[in-house]
């Protein structure tokens, strides 16, 4: 038996009544020591806070060791692009992979279960969610 299409899977969800939101997953990793990443921080944080607020990040931030007890220079960045290579422009442009202080992978990915709490507060202006 082969393995499906992509075109497949996400026709298979959207007829089962899912979201079948197709992202594009931004896995980096360090090219060095962390030295270079910390440089290129600054200015990757700003892209990032950029490409948010005009809608083409869904989310990001980095990734833990295994252990859970300290950071390697990893992360992930979740975009909506209209094709994987709109999607590799995106990250190419990215601060910290342009410096070449990480290198990037991307992975399609459909995003089909799951779901969040939002609270919001007026009074205090905060919000929060689970």
């Amino acid at each position: 038996m082969s393995a499906p299409s992509w075109r497949d899977m996400i026709e298979a969800a959207t007829a089962k009544g899912m979201l079948a939101k197709e992202f594009f997953v931004v896995f980096t990793e360090p090219t060095g020591d962390l030295e270079a990443v910390q440089k290129a921080r600054a200015e990757h944080l700003e892209y990032q806070v950029a490409i948010e607020q005009k809608g083409i990040m869904f989310a990001a931030g980095p990734f833990s060791n295994e252990a859970g007890d300290s950071w390697g220079g990893e992360g992930m960045i979740i975009i909506r692009a209209e094709s994987i290579d709109a999607a590799t422009a995106i990250a190419e442009a990215d601060p910290m992979h342009s410096s070449g202080a990480r290198r990037f992978r991307i992975r399609p990915w459909l995003m089909n279960e799951g779901g969040f709490n939002l609270r919001v507060t007026f009074s205090d202006g905060k919000q929060r969610f689970s």
